[in-house]
């Protein structure tokens, strides 16, 4: 782990690529606020905070999936204050209909959806506060209600779904404490995922503006919003 800032907390997970890479980088430079960015690869970690050169970000080179990987990041924040948390780390599988496994659905579950509500249980305690804590889960518009759905993305899509609706769940579980959730259902974003999910689409909207916009989510959208699953999407493929 690489520790170079002091204060509140925004934890951003899935951050060495993509939407959690942009959503550090506006976070740290355009808002000032202090980061842990965590992800599995420990080396792009490491180049985003050369790029940034801020010691108001933290690194944490971590695999969520891990059985511990919870205890994990609850050691390294306990005592700090979190003011936001956003659950952007995601696992993509395609199968065609016919070939998906037990394993398969289990991996998505977990990693997508289970993982994410059992981070924010176990950091309930930082959350606390004032201003209130905002958990923000990044979901897709894959798994919201009534949207269009694709074929060989069926427990992708059900376990975006599961998350939206836990991020719903969190807000009643933290009603008397005053911690916000909220889930945030991307459309096409030009990512390696978006790539590896529909080859040749070309999406709309660069990870930088949507990094962007869940920056400034993280950081403003619990005054007007909790327990919310909004659409943010100008296309879906």
């Amino acid at each position: 782990m690489q520790t170079t800032g002091e204060g509140p907390l925004i934890i951003v997970t899935g951050a060495s690529q993509g939407i959690g890479r942009a959503t550090v980088r506006a976070l740290v430079v355009e808002h000032g606020r202090h980061v842990l960015a965590v992800a599995r690869n420990g080396r792009a970690l490491i180049d985003l905070a050369g790029e940034i050169g801020s010691d108001r970000l933290e690194t944490l080179a971590l695999d969520l999936a891990a059985p511990d990987a919870t205890e994990q990041l609850r050691r390294i924040v306990v005592g700090r204050r979190v003011a936001g948390m956003v659950h952007n780390a995601g696992l993509l599988i395609r199968r065609p209909f016919g070939e998906w496994t037990s394993d398969d659905a289990s991996r998505l579950f977990h990693v997508n959806a289970t993982v994410p509500f059992l981070l924010t249980q176990a950091l309930a305690a930082q959350l606390d506060g004032d201003p209130p804590g905002h958990v923000v889960m990044i979901s897709s518009m894959g798994g919201y209600q009534d949207s269009a759905k694709f074929p060989s993305l069926a427990f992708y899509s059900a376990s975006k779904a599961a998350l939206a609706c836990l991020a719903q769940c969190l807000a009643e579980e933290f009603r008397e404490r005053g911690i916000r959730s909220n889930c945030l259902a991307l459309g096409a974003v030009d990512t390696d995922m978006l790539r590896q999910a529909f080859p040749g689409y070309a999406a709309p909207v660069t990870p930088a503006t949507m990094g962007a916009y869940v920056a400034r989510f993280v950081l403003e959208g619990h005054n007007l919003y909790n327990g919310k699953v909004l659409p943010v999407a100008l296309s879906t493929p």
